[in-house]
């Protein structure tokens, strides 16, 4: 997918439609880009949130689960106890 087709992706997702942003999510998520999931998760998104999770969980980020326990959300701080237990 090229830059241009992203940025007509994104302007989509931001006018509401939800299937761009699920495209999105999918393509960040299978290129492991948490820049733009963290973008759509701080954007409202709990699909992106959830991916993000999952990504920093697989790539055992504590910071940005950290962040993401921080801002409330529970699924993240579950994740950091989950790994920090062991």
């Amino acid at each position: 997918m090229t830059e241009f087709e992203l940025s007509a992706l994104r302007e989509q997702a931001a006018n509401g439609d939800s299937t761009a942003l699920d495209i999105l999510i999918e393509l960040a998520g299978e290129r492991g880009d948490m820049d733009e999931l963290r973008r759509l998760a701080d954007n409202g998104s709990s699909d992106a949130a959830d991916q993000l999770i999952e990504l920093a969980t697989e790539l055992g980020d504590m910071n940005e689960l950290r962040r993401l326990a921080d801002n409330g959300n529970t699924t993240a701080a579950e994740q950091l106890m989950e790994l920090t237990e062991e």
